[in-house]
């Protein structure tokens, strides 16, 4: 049972991984581009970071998961492992998303701050 668990669990985390994960890189850029005055190469590289750190913690994360895993005899015990981990990855990966906003969204602050005594 437990590899038919593993199986499932990967599928449904790659899936919200790829998905969100694609989602954030491309509407993300827009609000990045904002927050960072324009400055498009900065736009760039910042959302290539978040999204490798973004896909580095979500594959480990999910690695661990699988390693911690009881051992599984029935399909109740199945389906609640699945839901529990997979809704624990992705309260996990909303809660590291809007952290980096509100850095992000802090950064902008301080520098439009920094302008105006520079000026």
């Amino acid at each position: 049972m437990n590899l038919l668990a593993y199986l499932i669990y990967l599928l449904f985390t790659w899936v919200i991984t790829v998905h969100a994960g694609h989602s954030f890189y491309k509407n993300g850029r827009n609000y990045l581009l904002n927050m960072l005055d324009g400055n498009e190469k900065i736009t760039d590289i910042v959302n290539r970071l978040l999204l490798t750190g973004y896909y580095m913690i979500n594959l480990g994360y999910v690695t661990m998961m699988i390693s911690y895993w009881n051992t599984i005899t029935s399909i109740q015990e199945l389906v609640d492992s699945v839901c529990f981990k997979t809704g624990k990855i992705m309260v996990l990966l909303a809660c590291m998303h809007y952290f980096n906003l509100g850095v992000i969204y802090i950064y902008h602050q301080y520098h439009l701050v920094q302008n105006k005594f520079n000026h």
